[in-house]
């Protein structure tokens, strides 16, 4: 698979329609592909999500656009399921033999539909240690072990930002701006909340006192997993429904928060572990 290809390549309904012609593989990985979020696709109301998604239109010009939300990763979904028929494998049995077992963390929940597409935006429920082996493989440029699971070019991928959205690779949020003269903290949960012709990333970062090279998962609820390449830390943090600031935290964790000098050494030497 090639990040460049055109999606209309596997996904031929596409092909006579102008607004979906110039779309590739990694703008639905970057959510720039100009596809309305469609977060009813989380629920249980739509049968196929795949063959919903792929029908809707584009509102905006590929790249002009970050928005975020379900429906264009059910595109990649789909891109994936259909390249993979001629190996006799889904989406699904594909990333749990290629990614899931070789980290150890073996069957996951998918959320799938009447039609047996998982639902990708959403629906892992991984303990702490496992979200660490994925950490452990990002932090190692793809490597887990002595086994070289993804290529480091690919990993590499997932970090770079986008003009629409400097902030964010494929599905990694980034850090890069924090030394920025202009830079400002976002809660991006909240960001993420406004419509998204509202949203606007281009000045922002999780922590103006954290190191530029530092990569985030972001999960519903401030579930985080931070890793930090230049520390050769990973951080996991999983919570529910709580208050909660990433900047403050990864003060706290840094050791940044004079204040709480103390709270900050326990929680760094904790976490690094």
């Amino acid at each position: 698979m090639d990040l460049d290809e055109p999606v209309k390549n596997t996904i031929t309904e596409w092909q006579n329609q102008p607004d979906k012609a110039n779309i590739r593989i990694r703008d639905l990985l970057h959510f720039t592909a100009g596809i309305e979020p469609i977060f009813a696709l989380h629920g249980k109301t739509i049968a196929d999500r795949n063959g919903y998604s792929i029908r809707r239109p584009a509102v905006r010009t590929p790249g002009d656009s970050f928005m975020y939300g379900p429906s264009q990763l059910q595109i990649f979904s789909e891109v994936l399921r259909r390249k993979l028929l001629p190996r006799h494998l889904t989406p699904r049995a594909y990333l749990t033999r290629r990614i899931l077992r070789p980290l150890g963390i073996g069957e996951v929940d998918f959320r799938e539909d009447d039609a047996g597409n998982p639902l990708l935006a959403c629906g892992f429920k991984l303990t702490a240690r496992q979200w660490l082996a994925l950490g452990i493989l990002v932090l190692n440029k793809g490597k887990y072990g002595h086994r070289q699971i993804v290529s480091s070019e690919l990993i590499g991928e997932c970090f770079r930002g986008t003009r629409a959205n400097p902030m964010f690779g494929m599905g990694f949020w980034l850090n890069r701006t924090a030394g920025d003269p202009s830079a400002r903290e976002v809660d991006v949960e909240k960001m993420l909340n406004i419509p998204w012709e509202r949203q606007d990333w281009h000045h922002d970062c999780l922590c103006k006192d954290a190191p530029r090279d530092l990569i985030a998962a972001i999960g519903s609820h401030y579930e985080r997993m931070f890793i930090i390449p230049s520390m050769n830390l990973i951080v996991v943090r999983q919570g529910r429904e709580a208050s909660f600031s990433d900047a403050r935290f990864l003060r706290l964790i840094l050791g940044e928060d004079q204040s709480h000098k103390v709270l900050a050494h326990s929680s760094s030497t904790g976490s690094s572990s």
